[in-house]
């Protein structure tokens, strides 16, 4: 039997504790149907290119992990092909944590959310620094965002899953209100002036 896609999580360790708890089974099916993806498909395609923001993990070389919020303008995290993402990595606070993790463990992981849709997507893989590649940068760059580009991660998809909304408090952004609460005060501004006509013709003074 082919090996997984899931097992990059499951380990041995892992699948030892979903049989104490009961949910092995249940996984043991989700393996056989198939399980986890390992390429970008359409809907994660489209699900990135909505995201403004992301966590990336990474670890150094004796396992010590390490998250990092990673932000840019809508769909920087971008898809260079089916089994590869890439984002620009923008200055910071220079304390290059991830960079040195990176040059002595490979490994990565990124975490995504979209909280007005309560949903969130894990992916695994194996991440490399691009310093030298201004094509690269160039292809990646949004002309429109103000920040200081500084070099390029590349990340290596090994699998990806999605998981239920459940716990996942809907959360949304300024940009992501902005339309509402601009009908909410047209629809306001035009009950005052409706108000204030009948008023005038009433005769009543407006307070």
């Amino acid at each position: 039997m082919e090996t997984p896609v899931s097992d990059i999580a499951f380990t041995p360790a892992v699948k030892t504790q979903q049989e104490r708890e009961g949910s092995r089974q249940g996984y043991e099916r989700m393996e056989k149907s198939g399980g986890w993806d390992h390429l970008v498909d359409s809907n994660l395609k489209a699900f990135l290119a909505e995201r403004d923001s992301f966590y990336l993990g990474t670890a150094s070389a004796d396992g010590r992990p390490y998250i990092q919020h990673r932000g840019g303008p809508k769909g920087f995290l971008k898809v260079l092909d089916e089994s590869t993402l890439a984002f620009v990595d923008f200055s910071g606070n220079r304390q290059y944590i991830s960079m040195g993790n990176l040059s002595e463990n490979n490994q990565a992981y990124i975490f995504l959310m979209d909280y007005p849709n309560r949903r969130r997507v894990k992916i695994w893989g194996r991440a490399e620094i691009i310093e030298d590649d201004p094509l690269l940068l160039k292809r990646l760059l949004d002309d429109d965002y103000k920040a200081r580009p500084e070099r390029v991660f590349v990340f290596h998809i090994e699998a990806w899953d999605t998981n239920c909304p459940q716990h996942i408090q809907p959360r949304f952004t300024h940009e992501e209100i902005a339309p509402t609460i601009e009908k909410l005060e047209q629809r306001i501004g035009k009950l005052e002036e409706e108000l204030a006509t009948l008023k005038s013709a009433n005769g009543t003074q407006i307070v």
